[in-house]
């Protein structure tokens, strides 16, 4: 019982109406019913729901219901695994991202990801890391590096700590620390998304605070997907969440979304609602 009260408490319910795309506003992203599969095994299916803009949209549900597999599709990770194949659509304003003209480099600097545990280029400095896709994509003035840097770093919430330090090796720094710089090394690119895969779940309980303090910061200026098992963590900073469950066939279907204080307070399935009181999963 406490465990329902601490969580159904994290939201403050105000309505019970299910608020569609056109109230929350602009629309980054849309799905319309994507699957993945690998080898013809079907991971996930039936996923259809609009990612608004400038909102965290958080993806929940036990682990092998499919939140990784679906996050990695938005920005096209599969074309590096064998044998898997996205289908249905998936837009980013407006543009199918697997037929439309986006190139894959193109796709991913305008959704950016983070992954579960920090990755920054370990024996580059944190400049050069921050700056590393830019030069990728042909950035090479050092004013325009510079001025990104420290803006990216800022936005980051490390630059305080770092601004004296910038030819420091990236493997010096702490792992929330490492994580914000990954975060920093997305933005530098000026995404429209921002993808995160459990973010958190290898940092303390201080740097998860921070990395979650940022993300509610962030989505002024990018729209954030993050896959999360913590369901406090969902309630805390997610304005939307889709919940997804895996089936008998052992693909993970999308069973709900709308805002999280729907998903929290008064879902429209109970297995949405059995999931977030921590009943099963």
């Amino acid at each position: 019982m406490e465990q329902e009260i601490e969580i159904m408490t994290e939201i403050k319910s105000e309505t019970t109406q299910v608020v569609t795309p056109a109230v929350r506003g602009a629309i980054a992203m849309q799905l319309n019913n994507v699957a993945v599969a690998f080898h013809g095994r079907v991971a996930v299916r039936d996923c259809t729901f609009d990612v608004a803009k400038n909102r965290v949209t958080s993806l929940i549900g036990p682990s092998g219901s499919g939140k990784t597999t679906l996050l990695r599709a938005l920005n096209r990770l599969h074309d590096l695994t064998p044998g898997a194949k996205v289908s249905g659509q998936i837009s980013l304003e407006g543009t199918d991202i697997y037929r439309g003209n986006l190139t894959v480099t193109e796709l991913r600097t305008r959704v950016g990801m983070v992954f579960q545990r920090p990755n920054p280029f370990p024996t580059m400095s944190i400049y050069d890391n921050v700056v590393s896709g830019l030069r990728f994509n042909g950035i090479k003035k050092k004013a325009l590096l510079d001025e990104s840097a420290e803006a990216s770093l800022r936005s980051a919430a490390l630059w305080d700590s770092v601004s004296s330090r910038l030819k420091v090796a990236a493997s010096n720094l702490s792992g929330g620390e490492q994580q914000r710089l990954c975060i920093a090394r997305a933005l530098a690119l000026d995404p429209e998304v921002l993808l995160m895969d459990e973010p958190t779940s290898a940092l303390d309980p201080i740097a998860t605070l921070h990395i979650e303090e940022l993300m509610k910061t962030l989505k002024s200026r990018v729209t954030v997907v993050i896959v999360t098992h913590n369901m406090q963590q969902a309630a805390r900073i997610s304005d939307d969440c889709a919940f997804l469950l895996m089936g008998e066939d052992r693909a993970g279907e999308l069973i709900e979304f709308d805002t999280t204080e729907k998903i929290f307070n008064n879902p429209d399935d109970s297995r949405t609602l059995d999931y977030t009181l921590g009943r099963f999963g």
